[in-house]
């Protein structure tokens, strides 16, 4: 396995908040559906037909949310344990989430798709769910995608010693998912932040069909994101940019990968070439 691709701080670059905007559902909350009245999370950001879409991993609903986050539309989806759609510690909870920590848009004939990704770090995880938008609004199926997370989890020169998947791009035909390494050591295995590729049109052809084998994950590349205050730094997501992939990283004391720990910072970072 070739050396990770080492980070460099670059003291011209710099990232400025320019605007903070509360995102309130329109429909506001509604106790039935378990939705409360504003997004709760972030986890994954993707421009889907005109809006921002919004993955949360500690809720069932996607938002969506207009370029100046005026109007924020909930799509529900599936209820977990109980009914519930928030999942945190103070319901004891948190292991029946979906973990949706990661999402892309996909071109296609019939209009864009957002593909959603659970972080696989446990079982319940490891489901994908897309989202077309259609004329009479927003269709939502949820995806078995267990043989996919196997085949990614098999892969350690990808997932290190425990598969995180936090961030994803369609890049040229393929899905690159980004694995964040803040998992706990394994045996001769340590935690890795990786880059890994899977062929789009076999990975919607299984999440359509388990029968149809999954496509296995090519193109590894491993990161040295480097620390802050002594923890490492390691990825949180990913979006193009001007032709380029910028990336966030983290750095959190967490034991591993379904813990949360303490956070020292964050970081922003771009990558030279696609």
């Amino acid at each position: 396995m070739p050396k990770p691709v080492a980070a460099a701080h670059d003291p011209s670059l710099a990232a400025t908040v320019v605007r903070r905007t509360p995102l309130l559902y329109a429909a506001g909350p509604d106790p039935a559906l378990d939705r409360p009245a504003h997004v709760r999370a972030g986890s994954g950001l993707a421009w889907f037909g005109g809006r921002l879409a919004v993955v949360q991993d500690d809720a069932a609903f996607v938002a969506l949310t207009d370029p100046r986050g005026e109007r924020v539309e909930a799509v529900t989806l599936p209820a977990g344990e109980g009914g519930a759609r928030q999942f945190d510690d103070l319901r004891g909870n948190k292991r029946f989430k979906l973990d949706l920590e990661a999402c892309t848009v996909v071109p296609g004939d019939e209009g864009e798709l957002l593909v959603a990704f659970g972080s696989g770090s446990t079982p319940l995880r490891e489901q994908v769910v897309l989202l077309a938008d259609g004329p009479r609004g927003p269709r939502v199926s949820v995806h078995d995608a267990s043989a996919v997370y196997a085949l990614l989890r098999e892969c350690t020169e990808f997932a290190g010693s425990e598969l995180n998947v936090e961030g994803a791009l369609f890049v040229d035909g393929r899905i690159r998912l980004f694995n964040r390494g803040n998992g706990a050591p394994r045996g001769d295995l340590l935690p890795v932040d990786a880059t890994c590729e899977l062929e789009w049109v076999a990975l919607r052809a299984h999440l359509l069909d388990t029968a149809v084998a999954p496509p296995r994950p090519r193109g590894v590349v491993r990161y040295d994101l480097g620390a802050m205050d002594g923890f490492k730094l390691t990825f949180t997501d990913a979006a193009w940019f001007d032709g380029r992939i910028v990336f966030s990283a983290a750095a959190e004391d967490s034991p591993d990968v379904t813990r949360d720990g303490v956070v020292a910072g964050s970081a922003l970072g771009v990558f030279d070439a696609p």
